[in-house]
């Protein structure tokens, strides 16, 4: 086990490599999550409606249902339907019924939502330059390699 997760968890011993793999991935997420969470804090949104904004600008002008939406998160939030209402509140997200299906809801990204999500955008990559300081390219690279393949017979 590296002597940094060690000194991180205050442990004495090693687990084994699998439990110090597993450790060592969720501190790590942890770590990440928390300085993204922040991020965009500051800007009165939290990460799970970055996601969401992220999706809608990548359809923009287009627009897309809630099962749509869900299917393509991060982290599968069950609540999207909250979400998006928080969005709307916000005014970063509209909502608008089909002509075909009215039972059927469709939310697209406001310009006041783009406006969000472009200045967060260079901002982000600079976090993630400052998270990745450590590593090569190459090394990030097998990195995400190596971690697609603990997910990839999940889909």
């Amino acid at each position: 086990m590296g002597e940094t997760l060690k000194r991180y968890l205050k442990m004495k011993s090693d687990p084994p490599i699998r439990e110090t793999m597993d450790l060592n991935l969720r501190v790590a997420s942890f770590l990440i999550f928390g300085n993204f969470e922040k991020l965009v804090s500051e800007y009165g949104i939290t990460a799970t409606q970055y996601n969401v904004l992220r999706i809608l600008k990548g359809i923009h002008p287009g627009a897309m249902a809630r099962c749509d939406i869900a299917s393509r998160m991060i982290e599968r939030a069950s609540d999207i339907t909250r979400i998006i209402d928080r969005l709307e509140k916000q005014g970063l997200a509209v909502r608008d019924r089909t002509q075909e299906d009215r039972r059927i809801s469709l939310s697209k990204i406001t310009e006041k939502g783009l406006r969000i999500v472009n200045e967060l955008r260079p901002i982000i990559e600079k976090e993630h330059k400052k998270i990745t300081k450590n590593l090569t390219e190459e090394e990030c690279s097998i990195l995400s390699e190596l971690l697609e393949k603990l997910y990839s017979d999940k889909f």
